[in-house]
């Protein structure tokens, strides 16, 4: 969990807002590091793993972090076994023409699934984190179906049940250019930004490549107020290393100063 940053959203593990959907999405640069910073950020949010670390490992034994493996599953339905006892989150590879239906059952059947423990610590509401949606398209699934998706996990986890979500969207081409795949990541990209009340953008320095500077993130937050909505945005640059990241806002880096 990186602490600036969650600074900058104004959360800890004990204090965020419920009910949020996070959008995380990158272009020419990888924001897979923000994806750790939130799993292990709502993973901390009970007193056990604030006090010891965060254990993936015990996180899962203990049911407190139900782990789909999208390889490993989508193997075993385009090489089924005789024994195979996986998921059937994946079927729609067999038929991507009709939709992820058997995809959103997955988190649905694991927040009515009861798994905790009788008697074990309460753990908060529940969060569905999603790593890296875009594959989706180069399974051959349509925008309209990974929307339809995402739409419907809103819905149930941060309406219904009022717990967060965090997806993550890539896109590989520059955003002014476009065609097949890179097309659909942006009309996916943009799709998934009218839905979320908040995105972290990650992309390369404008400038290029800088040893101490890996790139820059833009937050944007978008709130409800009246009949219409607000937007606020800042940016930030970023530094990735061994033990975390640092957030800066640019221009104020110890390797410009």
């Amino acid at each position: 969990m990186f602490a600036e940053l969650s600074s900058i959203l104004n959360a800890s593990p004990d204090s965020f807002t419920q009910g949020e959907f996070v959008l995380v999405s990158d272009r020419q640069s990888d924001a897979s590091f923000l994806i750790h910073h939130f799993l292990s950020f709502y993973l901390r949010g009970d007193a056990v793993s604030q006090r010891l670390g965060v254990s993936l490992a015990q996180a899962k034994e203990k049911g407190q972090l139900v782990f789909l493996e999208g390889l490993k599953e989508s193997l075993s339905v385009l090489i089924p076994q005789d024994t195979n006892t996986g998921s059937k989150a994946m079927d729609f590879l067999r038929d991507p023409a009709v939709g992820l239906k058997s995809l959103y059952e997955f988190p649905s059947s694991v927040s009515s699934s009861g798994s905790r423990a009788e008697g074990a610590e309460e753990w908060g509401p529940l969060v569905l984190l999603v790593d890296d949606l875009s594959v989706l398209l180069s399974l051959g699934v349509s925008v309209g179906a990974v929307l339809d998706f995402s739409h419907y996990c809103r819905a149930t986890v941060c309406s219904e049940l009022q717990g967060n979500v965090v997806m993550l969207a890539r896109c590989d081409g520059e955003e002014e250019e476009g065609d097949g795949d890179d097309e659909g990541s942006e009309t996916l990209l943009k799709g998934l930004t009218h839905q979320c009340s908040l995105t972290l953008h990650v992309q390369g320095l404008p400038t290029g490549f800088c040893r101490d500077i890996h790139g820059q993130v833009e937050v944007c937050w978008r709130r409800r107020q009246g009949d219409g909505q607000s937007t606020q945005k800042k940016l930030f640059q970023y530094k990735v290393h061994d033990k975390g990241a640092s957030f800066f806002a640019p221009g104020t880096s110890s390797a410009v100063l």
